[in-house]
Order: C-alpha cells, then sequence, then structure tokens
C-alpha cells in the first residue's frame, strides 16, 4: 500500500499557510529542476512527485478533502485520495506552469512545454487564450486516470482561470479539444448496524461497501440515534468524463436488546 505523504514531500507542517507552500515548492522545484538534474532519472521522479503534492495542497478543496482522508484512514489516506482524483483532477487548475516559466525566465531553464513534454510525455496541452485586453494561459493533463473510477483517457472538465474568463475558457477547450462535460455520480444509500454502546459511546465500525467490493471503517459519532444517516463523501457511484463521485448515506439501525426483541414479538 502506498504511503505518500504530500506534507512531507514538500518538507512543509500540516498548518502551512498557503505562501508557505507555494514557496517551498519554487525551492524544492529548483533543487531538482531537471536543467540541474540530467541524467539523473530519481530527480525526475522526486519532481513529479513534488508537483503532484504541490498541485493538491495549494488548492483549497483538494488540500481539504487530502487532509480529511488523513485524518479519517492514517497513513493509507493517500491510496483513499488516489481512488477519487484522477491525474486530471489533481493538476487541473494549478499554477505549475506558471512557476516554472518564472524561474525558465531567471535563471535560463528550459520553458514548462519542453519539460513537462520530457517528464510526462505527450499527456498534456498547453493553451494561450487572447481577447482584446484579456489574456490567458494554463494547461490541461491528460494523464492516465489514477482512480478506479475514472476509465483511462478520460478528460476532466477545465476550470483553469476564475470567473466568467474560466468559464468561458473552458467552454472554448471543451469545443475544440472535444472534452466532453463531467458529470457528478450518483449518491449510494444503504444501513450500517451498530449496537447500543457503540452508539452511546461512538466507535469505528467495519462496513463491507458490496458496490465496490471494499471494507470501510466507518466512524459512528457518539450518542448517533437510531435512523440517523452518517454520509461517505466520494463512496457513492463514480463521475463520468471526470466528474467527482457521489456520495454514499448510512441509515443507522441500532440493535435491539434480545429481551426488547422477545417482549416485541410476544407484544407484552
Amino acid at each position: 500500500m502506498n504511503q505518500k505523504d504530500y506534507y512531507l514531500i514538500l518538507e512543509v507542517d500540516r498548518e502551512a499557510a498557503p505562501q508557505n507552500i507555494k514557496e517551498a515548492y519554487r525551492k524544492l522545484a529548483f533543487q531538482y529542476h531537471p536543467d540541474r538534474n540530467r541524467g539523473n532519472p530519481a530527480a525526475v521522479e522526486k519532481m513529479k512527485e513534488l508537483n503532484e503534492a504541490y498541485a493538491v495542497l495549494s488548492d483549497p478543496r483538494k488540500r481539504r478533502d487530502y487532509d480529511t482522508l488523513r485524518e479519517r484512514y492514517g497513513s493509507s489516506g493517500y491510496d483513499r485520495f488516489k481512488q477519487s482524483y484522477s491525474e486530471q483532477d489533481i493538476f487541473r487548475g494549478s499554477d505549475i506552469n506558471q512557476i516554472f516559466e518564472e524561474m525558465g525566465k531567471a535563471f535560463g531553464f528550459r520553458g514548462f512545454d519542453e519539460i513537462f513534454r520530457e517528464s510526462y510525455g505527450q499527456g498534456y496541452r498547453t493553451f494561450e487564450f487572447r481577447r482584446p485586453g484579456v489574456f490567458g494561459r494554463g494547461f490541461i493533463f491528460f494523464g492516465p486516470a489514477y482512480g478506479r473510477g475514472y476509465p483511462p483517457g478520460a478528460g476532466g472538465s477545465p476550470e483553469i482561470l476564475p470567473g466568467s474568463l474560466g468559464k468561458l475558457t473552458g467552454y472554448l477547450l471543451k469545443k475544440m479539444l472535444g472534452i466532453k462535460e463531467a458529470a457528478r455520480g450518483k449518491d449510494w444509500y444503504d444501513t450500517i448496524t451498530v449496537d447500543p454502546r457503540q452508539a452511546h459511546e461512538g466507535e469505528k465500525v467495519k462496513y463491507f461497501h458490496r458496490r465496490r467490493s471494499i471494507e470501510l471503517a466507518v466512524t459512528i459519532p457518539s450518542g448517533i440515534r437510531d435512523g440517523q444517516k452518517i454520509r461517505l463523501r466520494g463512496m457513492g457511484a463514480f463521475g463520468q468524463d471526470g466528474g467527482e463521485s457521489g456520495d454514499l448515506y448510512l441509515t443507522v439501525q441500532i440493535r435491539k436488546p434480545l429481551l426488547q426483541k422477545v417482549r416485541e414479538l410476544l407484544k407484552i
């Protein structure tokens, strides 16, 4: 099982501010830049790890999802995250290209496009968007999907620029590149049975997710009542064309003591 930690990769603590994360990435990206480590495949792999870690931790939503999974599953949270986020999702909206271009201008390194083509092959595309008074640059990653919910070659829904400009750019890119609109997966519903003590005190309970054929450790909040629901984010149906997965809602059923069951059957 993979146990990577994005915070350790970037050498920052878990409370690091966005600016500290960017500064840490710039420092390490300079250290492991392919132009400073020619002929060193280990440096190339390290650079890929740095790119992925920064793309996640520099995005508030992705960072929040990653932190939640780390808290819930510990060291295996990374694998859980990669089951829900494809490579397209991870790199969507990242400003890595801008940072590489800044380093290229400052230190005479090759441009972002050449570096990424050498490291990732043809798994991404760059773009420029020009209108009177408006200019935008970015890239879309089309690498193979990591998560089981994303078929190989599925395209994400670009969210590269903020606001209305981002929406217009996304629409044009979809038309030009033939990208399908991402669709969120459906929510699923099931029940989970606990005993009165587990409901009162709170505890982690094993739950077998039949539709995905995996076993989950579900945290039962203390004091939960019969009929209340627990939401497992991203554990519903897989999304289509890079869309996020739906959620799984578990209705809590509290086991009744044997004596109470007998009385109910006998209507005592």
